[in-house]
């Protein structure tokens, strides 16, 4: 079942409720339990994007990982190349992928001389903004976990609501036309 959504993503509840059939909802359990699916409907409709997201924050987790290693793995040339490395000596040039990726984020990275090119100290600074970065970005996981069990568990308890109105209705009928 394709759910249509509205701008932040889920789906309104009267667009959920008008594809749920229970039959005849004369019943008021029958009409909760449609309730109830319905906002468990939705609860996994914003799971699903929370997912999503997540997905994608782990894949830029990769890639700024990539980068602090590309990153020291640059630093630690500069400073074979001449010991320490300090201002007036060898640096290494960070590549231009590399600087294209910093700045599509917004990130800092040392731009002295207006160039590529890097000393070890320069280095130092740009594998911190990487790594704050890399701080933030975890953080933003965590935020979206919280989330998507937050999610979760609001689809296990309307489903469970509905599973208990389907059963109360059932025994009700049950009851009606028994005769009890």
């Amino acid at each position: 079942m394709t759910t249509p959504v509205n701008n932040s993503g889920t789906a309104a509840l009267s667009e959920v409720l008008s594809q749920i059939d229970l039959g005849p909802t004369d019943s008021i359990q029958f009409a909760f339990a449609k309730l109830q699916l319905a906002q468990a409907q939705i609860c996994k409709n914003s799971a699903t994007e929370y997912m999503k997201q997540i997905e994608n924050v782990q894949k830029e987790q990769e890639e700024v990982a990539e980068m602090i290693s590309q990153a020291r793995k640059l630093q630690n040339d500069c400073k074979t190349k001449q010991g320490n490395c300090s201002w007036d000596k060898e640096a290494s040039i960070m590549p231009k992928e590399m600087a294209d990726w910093m700045d599509q984020r917004g990130l800092a990275y040392d731009k002295t001389g207006n160039d590529l090119v890097n000393n070890y100290d320069e280095w130092t600074f740009n594998i911190e903004s990487l790594t704050n970065y890399q701080e933030s970005i975890s953080n933003k996981t965590q935020t979206l976990m919280v989330y998507l069990q937050d999610f979760i568990s609001q689809y296990n308890s309307y489903l469970q609501g509905a599973n208990s109105a389907i059963s109360n209705a059932s025994q009700v009928l049950t009851a009606v036309a028994t005769g009890r």
